[in-house]
């Protein structure tokens, strides 16, 4: 794909996302699980994206060194899953890669016993797993407002070690959802567990290998989501969506009804429609923070004051999401001010462009963002092929509602 799509404005959407992915949120999580449980299970609909495919050949390679080039999930998830198998290997990724810090999940990993050096900077990526003695206590506590993936990586292992596991959450808990998740997939190979408020209590036992299939993903439908509520007209479907979804970013039904979506099931689909939209917006993301910039993006264009919370994790993802916006969303005439260190204020626009070019910072999030304002102006996104990483197909699923490019 060339460096930069450009698309014409698209005002009325009708169809079928019909190349949406399936979660890669559960598809790592079942990747890993599976693996523990001896690899026997048959895991159907897997996700397509970047990220699932790479933890599918990552997880079971004989190779020494293990690249996980911008897989964030997937360098967490298999730091703990080569330490607790005893395997000997060196991950590594992308130069963003090794400014993403891990440092909470290693030293946790080091209290219970495990042999992990690093190979360049103290506390980020490479890193080399060299075994894993034997269980040093059954009990750690770890921080809760950073990233949830540290604790489902543990969460997941916990079963495996001889004294199973309780985690003590320190702090605010963020991306809840993600933890419960985690739990319940554990629980479908048959490995038990018990969630309170600020714990995590894990027996020792064994996982079952059973059969899975994995619904489509909340945060890609998240886009469609905006494309509806950005259009002048629209009705668009979304296949393989789960109403009672394992997924936190499901809440995207709860935001855009906000902010002028109808989400109906029928007939197998989640069918999107156009409503009245609020004036304001205030919400938590402190549990959905993969739904921040397309709900930012929204409220932007569509004159939506926002209040928002529990964006402290955007700083450390593929890029300083916070930053990013904050660049992005002033060439179309918004902000998002930081008022304190834990609330934001999205100041909209007071006359959108005819035209604006976007940059992506190596960010998937961000091209998949800011891509829906192709309905109010015409739109050139930087670095398309980002995508890749959780939504192959987004540019064709675009172009299957008639949105062109030049």
């Amino acid at each position: 794909m060339s460096t930069t799509i450009h698309l014409k404005r698209t005002n009325v959407l009708k169809g079928t996302a019909s190349l949406l992915p399936a979660s890669k949120s559960i598809s790592n999580r079942a990747l890993i699980i599976n693996a523990l449980a001896g690899g026997t299970a048959e895991l159907h609909n897997l996700s397509d994206a970047n990220d699932t495919q790479l933890m599918l050949r990552r997880v079971g390679s004989p190779d020494a060194v293990i690249d996980v080039e911008d897989a964030g999930t997937t360098m967490r998830f298999l730091t703990a899953y080569f330490t607790v198998t005893k395997q000997q290997k060196t991950l590594t990724g992308t130069d963003r890669m090794q400014e993403r810090p891990i440092g909470i999940l290693v030293d946790a990993l080091r209290s219970l016993g495990a042999d992990i050096v690093y190979i360049g900077r103290e506390g980020y990526p490479p890193l080399r797993t060299q075994g894993f003695a034997g269980q040093q206590r059954n009990s750690i506590r770890i921080r809760g407002d950073v990233s949830s993936q540290f604790i489902s990586a543990l969460m997941m292992v916990a079963p495996m070690l001889p004294q199973g596991l309780t985690l003590e959450l320190e702090g605010k808990v963020g991306s809840r959802p993600y933890i419960e998740m985690t739990a319940a997939l554990m629980k479908h190979f048959g490995a038990s567990s018990t969630l309170l408020d600020d714990k995590v209590i894990i027996p020792a036992q064994h996982y079952t290998p059973a059969p899975f299939t994995v619904e489509s993903d909340w945060s890609a439908a998240s886009y469609w989501f905006a494309f509806t509520a950005l259009a002048q007209d629209a009705t668009v479907s979304l296949p393989r969506l789960f109403q009672s979804s394992l997924q936190g970013d499901s809440v995207v039904v709860q935001i855009m009804d906000i902010l002028g979506v109808r989400a109906v099931y029928e007939g197998g689909l989640l069918t999107l429609t156009k409503k009245e939209s609020a004036a304001t917006l205030s919400w938590d993301f402190t549990h959905c923070p993969d739904l921040a910039q397309t709900v930012a993006v929204v409220c932007a264009a569509k004159g939506i004051r926002g209040s928002f919370t529990g964006l402290e994790s955007l700083r450390i993802k593929e890029t300083d999401r916070i930053a990013a916006l904050q660049h992005e969303l002033r060439k179309i005439g918004a902000d998002l001010v930081e008022d304190s260190t834990e609330h934001w204020t999205l100041v909209p626009s007071r006359q959108l462009p005819a035209s604006a070019s976007f940059a992506t910072y190596k960010d998937h999030r961000m091209a998949m963002a800011f891509a829906p304002l192709v309905t109010v102006m015409d739109v050139a996104i930087e670095q398309p092929d980002v995508v890749r990483k959780s939504y192959p197909n987004y540019w064709n699923d675009l172009h299957a509602f008639g949105i062109t490019s030049a």
